[in-house]
């Protein structure tokens, strides 16, 4: 999903040049959001009737599948040779606005009903089914949430480097990304916050 919001917020950025830079950058972060939301239902539909390691697989699967495409799509993408002369429109202060705003709506969305209902299903599925929690929706919702806060994370990316390849996004990217859940705690969004930015340091 990061690699999708990469390529859909770069793609983004270099066609619209003669755009003022802060109205460039907000909906280059919105479109990237919006195409990495989209395939997170396209695959969170099918895929979200499985559970636990399978899960797991079938998500790792679509990312290989995700980078291949890239690489098949030479004339759009760049293929292997990367996207160049990207718009350096992401900077620390445009991060760090990104970063509090996206803390700030995931904490609100965990506090309302619907994030007491998200929860429910992470604690107990079974439980959360029986209180009439729809889980589907739930789930699938939750998935193109979190595909969208990656897919702008995926843009910023693209807009720091000025460059992006499809090797940046492959299987070791996930799990870097999963090491830094991990060591945060799951559940814990201050302590992922804090395990992202003691890993990317060291």
């Amino acid at each position: 999903f990061m690699a999708v919001g990469a390529y859909a917020g770069a793609l983004f950025w270099k066609a619209t040049q003669g755009m003022p830079v802060w109205l460039s950058v907000v909906l280059g972060l919105l479109a990237a959001g919006a195409a990495a939301s989209l395939f997170g239902i396209a695959i969170g539909i099918p895929a979200l009737r499985l559970k636990g390691d399978y899960l797991a697989i079938i998500t790792l699967g679509f990312s290989e599948i995700i980078r291949i495409a890239i690489i098949n799509l030479a004339p759009i993408t760049g293929g292997t040779p990367g996207l160049l002369n990207i718009p350096k429109h992401a900077n620390f202060t445009v991060v760090f606005v990104c970063v509090v705003v996206v803390c700030t709506l995931i904490h609100t969305l965990m506090h309302s009903r619907h994030g007491r209902a998200i929860l429910s299903i992470r604690e107990n599925e079974i439980a959360a089914d029986s209180c009439g929690i729809d889980l589907t929706h739930y789930k699938v919702t939750t998935f193109a949430v979190s595909a969208f806060f990656a897919g702008v994370a995926g843009a910023l990316y693209a807009g720091v480097q000025g460059s992006i390849f499809p090797k940046a996004f492959d299987f070791m990217a996930s799990i870097n990304i999963l090491v830094m859940v991990v060591l945060g705690g799951m559940g814990s969004m201050l302590g992922s916050v804090i395990a992202a930015s003691v890993l990317t340091a060291l």
